[in-house]
């Protein structure tokens, strides 16, 4: 097997990784080993093995995973909610504002304008800040934002299991 070398001066063993970096590359390192970019669980442990790594320590990785992954796929549907939440309502800001603003050129009610500003001026300033809070987002917010809104869903989920089985639904 060839020796990775960083440079002609140091030896492979001299050379530390960060962690993550390690992580990274044998990452890459076993996507590339398996033909098909999936591993079964045998192979996983034979490599967990390979590399020195406890049954209970793989075993509490699969747990951290499993728990992660979940984490990570309802981070994408709050991101895509929030989205299409900004969206619908920047909508509706455009359509109104067009329509008024139609409607105001032809009839020429400029008398109405400062109704006018009284009304679509704080809506303006209520979408450019949803805007700002999603694409722009402190991590803190978002996090908290996050938490939030997972207690919810948890919430709707065990309100609708335990409404389920008084029910008696499957």
């Amino acid at each position: 097997m060839a020796e990775l070398m960083t440079d002609p001066y140091t030896s492979s063993s001299e050379f530390l990784y960060p962690a993550e970096d390690a992580q990274q590359i044998l990452s890459i390192a076993i996507a590339r080993q398996t033909e098909s970019g999936e591993l079964t669980r045998a192979q996983l442990l034979e490599i967990a093995d390979e590399l020195g790594i406890s049954a209970d320590t793989m075993a509490a990785a699969e747990r951290e995973w499993d728990v992660k992954k979940y984490e990570l796929a309802d981070q994408r549907l709050f991101d895509s909610q929030r989205k299409q939440r900004f969206q619908h309502g920047l909508a509706q800001f455009l359509i109104v504002g067009g329509g008024v603003l139609v409607f105001q050129l032809v009839t020429g009610g400029w008398l109405w304008n400062w109704l006018l500003y009284l009304i679509f001026g704080p809506w303006a300033l209520q979408v450019s800040w949803n805007a700002w809070r999603i694409y722009r987002s402190n991590e803190y917010i978002y996090q908290q934002e996050f938490q939030r809104w997972r207690r919810k869903q948890q919430m709707k989920r065990v309100v609708g299991g335990a409404v389920r089985r008084l029910l008696g639904s499957p």
